[in-house]
C-alpha cells in the first residue's frame, strides 16, 4: 500500500461516489474498515469534503474499475509527486569545519570537567562527535590527550552561548528531579541562635528585696 495525501477526504469521496467495499477503501487510504464504515454511517468525518483521488492524481479510472468489478482486488495508488514534497526533510547531521575538528576534544573536557551531568549523548549531538570519542577524553585514553585542555566550546566557535545554556539548564534540571527522587537532599544551613534579651528583673528585685524602696534608697543619702 502507498501513503496517500488525505486519507480521510479521500475515503469519504470513494464512500459517496463508488461501490468499493469497506476493506477495499480501507485497505487504498490506510484506515480501519470499521473507521471507513463510521464514514459511511456519517458518525466518522463528519465534516471533512471528500477528495477525488483520480482528480489528485493518486488513482486511475482502470484501478478503480478493476477494483468495482472485483470485491477481492486491491486498489494500488500512483505515487504523487507532491506526496514526495510534502515528506519532512530529515534534518542535516551537525557538520564541523575540518580547520575546527581538532577543537573538539577541548570542548568535550570542558564539559566533562564543568558541567559532569551533561549525558554523553547531548555532548556528542551538540558537538558534533562520537560517544567513543568522549569516552576516550574522559579516560585519558584520546591519543591526544598530552595536549587536550578544557575550553569553552562557545570561545571555540563550535556552538551558540543560548544553546549551550539551553542544555546546561535542561540537564541540571534532570539531574535535580533524579537527585529528589532518589531522596538526596541539599544541606540546609543551621539557623543562628538569637541572644537571650537582658533581664532587669532579677536586678530589681535584688536592689529592693528588704522591702519597699525608699527616698534614701533611690535618691541616696545627703550626707
Amino acid at each position: 500500500m502507498t501513503e496517500i495525501l488525505m486519507p480521510k477526504a479521500t475515503a469519504v469521496w470513494l464512500v459517496e461516489n463508488t461501490s468499493l467495499t469497506f476493506e477495499q477503501i480501507a485497505d487504498f487510504c490506510g484506515l480501519h474498515p470499521l473507521e471507513v464504515r463510521g464514514i459511511a454511517d456519517g458518525d466518522v468525518a463528519r465534516d471533512i469534503r471528500g477528495a477525488d483521488p483520480i482528480v489528485n492524481g493518486q488513482l486511475t479510472r482502470e484501478e478503480l474499475e478493476k477494483a468495482q468489478n472485483d470485491s477481492n482486488y486491491r486498489m494500488k495508488a500512483v505515487v504523487s509527486r507532491h506526496a514526495e514534497l510534502l515528506k519532512p526533510a530529515k534534518k542535516a547531521p551537525k557538520y564541523t569545519p575540518v580547520s575546527r575538528r581538532q577543537d573538539r576534544p577541548d570542548a568535550i573536557m570542558w564539559f566533562v570537567r564543568n558541567h559532569p551531568e551533561v549525558p554523553d549523548a547531548q555532548i556528542a549531538k551538540l558537538l558534533g562527535t562520537t560517544k567513543a570519542t568522549i569516552e576516550s577524553v574522559r579516560n585519558r585514553t584520546h591519543w591526544n590527550s598530552a595536549n587536550i585542555k578544557p575550553v569553552d566550546p562557545v570561545t571555540l566557535g563550535l556552538v551558540g552561548q543560548l544553546q549551550l545554556d539551553e542544555v546546561i539548564r535542561k540537564a541540571a534540571d534532570k539531574k535535580a528531579k533524579e537527585d529528589a527522587k532518589n531522596g538526596v537532599l541539599q544541606p540546609i544551613e543551621p539557623a543562628a541562635e538569637e541572644a537571650p534579651a537582658p533581664s532587669f528583673e532579677e536586678e530589681e528585685t535584688d536592689r529592693f528585696a528588704d522591702g519597699e524602696p525608699t527616698a534614701e534608697s533611690v535618691f541616696g543619702s545627703r550626707d
